[in-house]
């Protein structure tokens, strides 16, 4: 309200007008006996201002100071932060590994800016930036440096901090606080008992000037702690400003973790596809296996003596060699038995007719050489059928 009433107050000229009409104050309208009132007042305008500046001091002084305790922390932070120049360390010996060779090889430092433009350099295929190899080695091999970034708290609240801002606010504070001071010492005696500004404002302004010391006091120091750590970090205070600074930190810090994030989903996803494979190459082998295991040669057949050597080697290591075949056993028994009787039957028939031959023979010698002879045949095909055809020697034998 006192904004505007300031915004809105007639000249100098105007009040004095209004002022020649306090006889006509009862015939004359609401706003205009409002503007009757205030024109009798004695220096109106730097009592308005005055006030305005009272009402306004709290919020000046907490716009203020917490911009100044946020550069001052973030300066500590960083001098302090053992990881941060382990990190810096470890940019430092990559950045000369890379330029080896070359005039930037040997370098004994880099300016703080050059942080945030290590993702403008990338891998050959084109998947990763420099900013996420280096994010890799420091989870894998130095993981203390993975902390750096929760011990640079007050950098984020630095880096939208305006020193030239705070600078401008603090001394326009100062100047009203002494224009105030002023206006105190000259300002008029007190025009009845309620007119208390004048005591008010003398004890506004002594706490006011206490409390802007203390800031300034605060400023000052913010501004000692940032040319330290220009000297610690080489660099120009004057060239590279407060918000300039810590604005690189905090994308350099924010661009870190979100290398971070993206390495561990790269990883899963690595992962993810490796399992795939394995399951897969798993699977055809199993498929494989099944394919070879029906595909093993019958050993029982008859008639397939192609590769047999390999057949038998692989059924012993399946097992296949170890399983019977009861289905067409049965079959190749009833085709055995009733070859066997009428084998049998042929045998009977071949003893009678060597009976006959031995007795009507009269040269009984020769006919005992076949029949000696006829016996050696047998006996030498039963030893071949012992070796090749087990099943078969029984026939011979009757023979």
């Amino acid at each position: 309200m006192v904004q505007n009433l300031i915004k809105q107050l007639p000249g100098p000229d105007q009040l004095g007008v209004l002022a020649d009409m306090k006889d006509e104050y009862d015939d004359l309208a609401e706003s205009e006996q409002f503007g009757v009132v205030m024109s009798s007042v004695k220096r109106l305008m730097p009592r308005l201002q005055a006030i305005l500046f009272k009402l306004q001091f709290e919020e000046q002084l907490n716009n203020i100071k917490p911009d100044v305790v946020s550069v001052t922390a973030a300066c500590e932070e960083l001098r302090k932060s053992d990881t941060f120049a382990r990190l810096l360390q470890i940019i430092l010996l990559v950045g000369n590994y890379m330029n080896s060779g070359s005039r930037n090889g040997a370098a004994f430092g880099f300016s703080i800016s050059y942080l945030c433009k290590l993702r403008d350099t990338k891998s050959a295929d084109l998947k990763q930036t420099l900013l996420h190899f280096l994010a890799d080695v420091c989870q894998e091999q130095y993981p203390d440096v993975m902390s750096f970034t929760d011990e640079l708290i007050h950098v984020e609240k630095a880096s939208r901090v305006s020193a030239e801002t705070v600078q401008k606010n603090l001394e326009m504070m100062g100047r009203q606080i002494k224009s105030l001071q002023k206006d105190l010492e000259t300002f008029p005696p007190p025009q009845s008992d309620k007119d208390l500004f004048a005591q008010k404002m003398s004890s506004f302004v002594s706490h006011a000037q206490e409390q802007y010391e203390k800031l300034d006091l605060m400023h000052k120091n913010m501004e000692k702690q940032y040319s330290d750590l220009g000297d610690y970090f080489v660099f120009d205070p004057k060239k590279i400003s407060v918000e300039e600074l810590f604005g690189d930190l905090n994308n350099f810090k924010n661009m870190f973790q979100q290398a971070v994030k993206e390495n561990q989903k790269r990883k899963e996803a690595e992962e993810k596809i490796k399992r795939a494979k394995l399951a897969r190459e798993k699977a055809e082998k199993e498929k494989e296996e099944k394919l070879k295991k029906n595909q093993l040669p019958d050993i029982n057949a008859e008639g397939d003596e192609t590769g047999i050597m390999d057949g038998l080697l692989e059924a012993l290591q399946s097992g296949a060699a170890f399983r019977r075949k009861r289905g067409p056993r049965q079959a190749d028994s009833i085709v055995s038995l009733s070859q066997l009787v009428l084998e049998t039957c042929l045998v009977t028939l071949c003893v009678f007719l060597w009976c006959f031959l031995f007795y009507s023979c009269e040269n009984h010698v020769v006919c005992a050489t076949m029949i000696n002879l006829h016996v050696c045949v047998c006996w030498c095909a039963g030893l071949i059928c012992i070796f090749f055809s087990p099943r078969h020697y029984i026939h011979v034998w009757i023979y």
